[in-house]
Protein backbone atom coordinates (compact mmCIF):
# COMPACT_ATOMS: atom_id res chain seq x y z
CA UNK A 1 0.00 0.00 0.00
CA UNK A 2 1.65 3.25 -0.97
CA UNK A 3 1.69 5.79 1.40
CA UNK A 4 1.17 8.95 -0.74
CA UNK A 5 -2.26 10.45 0.10
CA UNK A 6 -3.58 14.04 -0.86
CA UNK A 7 -2.61 16.24 1.73
CA UNK A 8 -5.42 17.88 3.54
CA UNK A 9 -5.82 21.32 3.93
CA UNK A 10 -4.26 23.24 6.78
CA UNK A 11 -6.79 22.44 9.99
CA UNK A 12 -7.16 25.92 10.23
CA UNK A 13 -6.32 29.07 7.91
CA UNK A 14 -3.08 30.04 8.14
CA UNK A 15 -2.02 33.57 9.48
CA UNK A 16 -0.36 35.77 7.09
CA UNK A 17 -1.93 34.70 4.26
CA UNK A 18 0.31 31.48 3.91
CA UNK A 19 -1.26 27.79 2.59
CA UNK A 20 0.56 24.38 2.35
CA UNK A 21 -0.02 21.97 -0.49
CA UNK A 22 1.68 19.34 -1.81
CA UNK A 23 5.14 19.55 -3.61
CA UNK A 24 5.51 19.95 -6.91
CA UNK A 25 8.59 19.19 -9.39
CA UNK A 26 8.03 22.83 -10.78
CA UNK A 27 9.15 23.58 -7.54
CA UNK A 28 12.98 22.94 -8.00
CA UNK A 29 14.03 26.45 -8.64
CA UNK A 30 12.14 27.39 -5.20
CA UNK A 31 14.12 24.49 -3.48
CA UNK A 32 17.01 25.59 -5.19
CA UNK A 33 16.81 29.25 -3.99
CA UNK A 34 15.75 28.55 -0.07
CA UNK A 35 18.82 25.91 -0.27
CA UNK A 36 21.30 28.58 -1.03
CA UNK A 37 20.53 30.89 1.00
CA UNK A 38 23.81 31.58 3.40
CA UNK A 39 21.29 31.91 6.33
CA UNK A 40 19.70 27.81 5.41
CA UNK A 41 22.26 26.28 3.98
CA UNK A 42 24.96 25.94 7.10
CA UNK A 43 21.89 24.42 8.89
CA UNK A 44 21.20 21.59 6.97
CA UNK A 45 23.23 18.59 5.39
CA UNK A 46 23.47 19.97 1.95
CA UNK A 47 25.54 21.57 0.35
CA UNK A 48 25.88 25.51 -0.77
CA UNK A 49 25.04 26.71 -4.72
CA UNK A 50 22.21 23.80 -4.89
CA UNK A 51 21.35 23.76 -8.70
CA UNK A 52 17.55 23.39 -9.87
CA UNK A 53 18.33 20.50 -11.90
CA UNK A 54 19.66 18.41 -8.68
CA UNK A 55 16.09 19.73 -7.34
CA UNK A 56 14.27 18.81 -9.97
CA UNK A 57 15.88 15.11 -10.03
CA UNK A 58 14.95 15.12 -6.29
CA UNK A 59 11.59 16.18 -6.63
CA UNK A 60 11.01 13.41 -9.77
CA UNK A 61 11.68 10.88 -7.47
CA UNK A 62 9.69 12.16 -4.29
CA UNK A 63 6.83 13.19 -6.18
CA UNK A 64 6.26 10.10 -8.33
CA UNK A 65 3.20 8.57 -8.10
CA UNK A 66 3.50 5.62 -5.20
CA UNK A 67 6.38 7.09 -4.09
CA UNK A 68 6.76 6.89 -0.01
CA UNK A 69 7.92 10.39 0.69
CA UNK A 70 5.29 13.15 1.60
CA UNK A 71 6.68 16.14 0.53
CA UNK A 72 4.77 19.60 1.54
CA UNK A 73 5.35 23.29 0.62
CA UNK A 74 4.36 26.61 2.67
CA UNK A 75 3.15 29.45 0.02
CA UNK A 76 2.88 33.11 0.66
CA UNK A 77 0.84 34.97 -2.26
CA UNK A 78 2.32 32.29 -4.78
CA UNK A 79 5.54 31.88 -3.58
CA UNK A 80 7.27 29.15 -1.92
CA UNK A 81 8.46 30.20 1.41
CA UNK A 82 9.30 26.63 3.04
CA UNK A 83 9.36 23.03 2.78
CA UNK A 84 9.50 19.94 4.66
CA UNK A 85 8.75 16.44 4.14
CA UNK A 86 8.45 12.93 5.72
CA UNK A 87 10.83 10.07 3.97
CA UNK A 88 10.88 6.53 4.57
CA UNK A 89 13.80 6.04 7.71
CA UNK A 90 14.56 2.54 5.30
CA UNK A 91 13.83 -0.39 3.21
CA UNK A 92 13.24 -2.94 6.14
CA UNK A 93 9.06 -3.63 6.41
CA UNK A 94 9.75 -3.81 10.20
CA UNK A 95 10.44 0.26 10.27
CA UNK A 96 7.14 1.51 8.45
CA UNK A 97 5.91 2.88 11.53
CA UNK A 98 9.18 5.54 11.56
CA UNK A 99 9.97 8.19 9.19
CA UNK A 100 12.60 11.07 9.21
CA UNK A 101 10.94 14.52 8.92
CA UNK A 102 13.44 17.24 7.12
CA UNK A 103 12.32 20.84 6.99
CA UNK A 104 13.71 24.61 5.42
CA UNK A 105 12.26 27.86 5.23
CA UNK A 106 13.37 30.84 2.69
CA UNK A 107 15.50 33.33 5.55
CA UNK A 108 12.91 36.32 4.72
CA UNK A 109 10.57 34.25 6.41
CA UNK A 110 11.89 32.63 9.20
CA UNK A 111 10.09 33.75 12.58
CA UNK A 112 6.98 34.44 10.91
CA UNK A 113 5.39 31.27 11.46
CA UNK A 114 6.11 29.08 7.94
CA UNK A 115 7.73 26.19 10.14
CA UNK A 116 5.43 26.12 12.84
CA UNK A 117 2.64 25.79 9.83
CA UNK A 118 4.70 22.98 7.90
CA UNK A 119 5.29 21.01 11.75
CA UNK A 120 1.43 20.92 12.08
CA UNK A 121 0.81 20.07 8.83
CA UNK A 122 3.28 17.22 8.70
CA UNK A 123 2.85 16.21 12.49
CA UNK A 124 -1.39 16.21 11.37
CA UNK A 125 -0.61 13.93 8.56
CA UNK A 126 1.72 11.64 10.02
CA UNK A 127 -0.79 10.78 13.01
CA UNK A 128 -3.62 11.30 11.79
CA UNK A 129 -3.42 9.95 7.96
CA UNK A 130 -0.89 7.45 7.52
CA UNK A 131 -0.47 6.56 11.30
CA UNK A 132 2.71 6.47 11.94
CA UNK A 133 4.09 5.99 15.28
CA UNK A 134 7.45 7.63 15.45
CA UNK A 135 9.24 11.05 13.28
CA UNK A 136 12.80 11.44 13.80
CA UNK A 137 14.78 14.07 13.08
CA UNK A 138 18.54 15.31 13.13
CA UNK A 139 19.40 18.79 13.79
CA UNK A 140 22.86 20.62 14.78
CA UNK A 141 23.67 20.79 18.18
CA UNK A 142 23.81 24.05 17.76
CA UNK A 143 20.95 24.85 15.99
CA UNK A 144 18.51 26.18 18.93
CA UNK A 145 15.85 27.66 17.36
CA UNK A 146 15.09 24.42 15.27
CA UNK A 147 15.23 22.66 18.83
CA UNK A 148 13.13 25.04 20.18
CA UNK A 149 10.15 24.61 17.13
CA UNK A 150 10.44 20.45 17.39
CA UNK A 151 10.27 20.69 20.72
CA UNK A 152 7.48 22.63 20.87
CA UNK A 153 5.76 19.26 18.99
CA UNK A 154 6.99 16.84 21.15
CA UNK A 155 10.02 15.86 19.77
CA UNK A 156 12.29 15.19 22.50
CA UNK A 157 16.18 14.59 22.43
CA UNK A 158 17.72 10.81 21.69
CA UNK A 159 21.63 10.67 21.06
CA UNK A 160 23.99 13.49 20.32
CA UNK A 161 26.55 12.15 16.96
CA UNK A 162 30.11 13.86 18.00
CA UNK A 163 31.51 15.47 14.54
CA UNK A 164 28.31 14.10 12.43
CA UNK A 165 29.18 16.30 9.54
CA UNK A 166 31.37 19.02 8.38
CA UNK A 167 30.14 22.79 8.08
CA UNK A 168 32.30 25.60 7.25
CA UNK A 169 35.27 23.58 7.32
CA UNK A 170 34.56 22.50 11.04
CA UNK A 171 32.90 19.00 12.40
CA UNK A 172 30.13 19.06 13.99
CA UNK A 173 27.60 17.66 16.40
CA UNK A 174 24.18 17.06 15.94
CA UNK A 175 21.40 15.78 18.10
CA UNK A 176 19.02 12.85 17.30
CA UNK A 177 15.27 13.78 18.39
CA UNK A 178 12.24 11.52 17.56
CA UNK A 179 8.44 12.40 18.09
CA UNK A 180 5.99 9.43 18.82
CA UNK A 181 2.36 9.78 18.24
CA UNK A 182 0.93 11.10 21.34
CA UNK A 183 -2.17 9.04 20.71
CA UNK A 184 -1.32 5.50 18.67
CA UNK A 185 -4.16 3.96 19.88
CA UNK A 186 -7.12 6.94 19.12
CA UNK A 187 -10.30 4.74 18.39
CA UNK A 188 -9.13 1.69 19.18
CA UNK A 189 -11.35 0.14 22.37
CA UNK A 190 -9.82 -0.08 25.32
CA UNK A 191 -10.05 -2.78 27.78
Amino acid sequence: MSRQKDIPNSPRPAAMGLSVRRTRVADAEAFARMMSQPAVFPNLLQMPWASTDHWQARLTESCAAGSPHVQIVAEADGTVVGAAGLHPVGASPRKRHAMALGINVDADWHGRGVGTLLMQSLCDYADNWLGLLRIELDVYADNLRAQSLYQRFGFVRKGVHRCDAMRDGVFVDSWSMARLNPAPLRGFPQN
